[in-house]
C-alpha cells in the first residue's frame, strides 16, 4: 500500500511540532529538577566561637559585638566605657553584676564618692580595692575582680557571655537548667507584724505594708 506524498509529509509536520510541543512543555517551571536535592538540603549551619579552653565548641547566644553611645543607670553602677563616652557593649552587663555583688558582700559599691562627679572619677581611674572584712570566699573575690576588669575586652563575659561567667568556681554545683527549682540556702523567716512595736518611738507614727 503506497502512501501519498502530501500525507507522508504531513505526518512528518505533526511529529515535528509533536516532538517541539513536548520539549518545550518541559521547560515549564513545576517541570525544572532543582540543582539541590529537596531530600538531602544543603543545611547552613552559623559558626560557633569556640572557647579554647574545651575541646568542643560553644554557643553564644548574646549579642557580644554590639555597640551603643546611649545609657541610663545609677552612677555608681556606670562601667568605665560609658563614664568616658568610648561606646559600649554588652560587657557593661558584667561589670553592674560586679559592682552588685560587691555591693552584697561590703554593703557599699566600690568606687562610691563624696559626690557623683567623684564617683564617675574614681571609676575611671582609681584602682579596685577588696576589703579585708568581711572575709569573704577567694572564690568570690576572684570573681569580682574579674567582672570589674576597667578594660572591657579583658572583663569576665565580654567575649563568651554568660557561658564563661556560670562556668567561674564561685558558681560550682549551681545547676543552671534546674536554678527555678532550687531551693535557696538561706530563707529569712516570715514577717511577723506583731514583732514590730510602737513603744520604741511612741510619738513616731509607723506604717504597715
Amino acid at each position: 500500500m503506497t502512501t501519498p506524498k502530501g500525507s507522508s509529509d504531513q505526518n512528518e509536520n505533526q511529529a515535528l511540532d509533536h516532538h517541539q510541543t513536548t520539549s518545550s512543555s518541559c521547560m515549564i517551571t513545576n517541570c525544572i529538577v532543582p540543582a539541590v536535592s529537596c531530600f538531602h538540603p544543603r543545611i547552613r549551619r552559623r559558626k560557633k566561637k569556640t572557647d579554647h579552653r574545651n575541646n568542643g565548641p560553644e554557643l553564644v547566644a548574646e549579642p557580644v559585638d554590639v555597640r551603643s553611645m546611649s545609657f541610663v543607670g545609677t552612677h555608681e553602677y556606670l562601667a568605665p566605657e560609658i563614664v568616658s563616652g568610648e561606646g559600649h557593649g554588652s560587657a557593661v552587663d558584667w561589670w553592674t553584676l560586679g559592682i552588685f555583688m560587691f555591693e552584697l558582700f561590703y554593703g557599699t559599691t566600690p568606687f562610691k564618692g563624696m559626690d557623683h562627679e567623684l564617683t564617675l572619677a574614681n571609676i575611671v581611674a582609681r584602682a579596685l580595692e577588696i576589703p579585708k572584712e568581711p572575709t569573704i570566699p577567694s572564690a568570690a573575690k576572684d570573681l569580682i575582680s574579674q567582672l570589674l576588669a576597667k578594660d572591657p575586652a579583658r572583663r569576665l563575659g565580654s567575649s563568651l557571655g554568660a557561658s564563661a561567667v556560670k562556668r567561674h568556681p564561685f558558681f560550682e554545683g549551681v545547676n543552671w537548667a534546674l536554678l527555678m527549682c532550687t531551693r535557696p540556702p538561706f530563707l529569712p523567716p516570715p514577717f511577723r507584724k506583731e514583732l514590730l512595736s510602737d513603744d520604741i518611738c511612741p510619738e513616731t507614727h509607723v506604717d504597715y505594708y
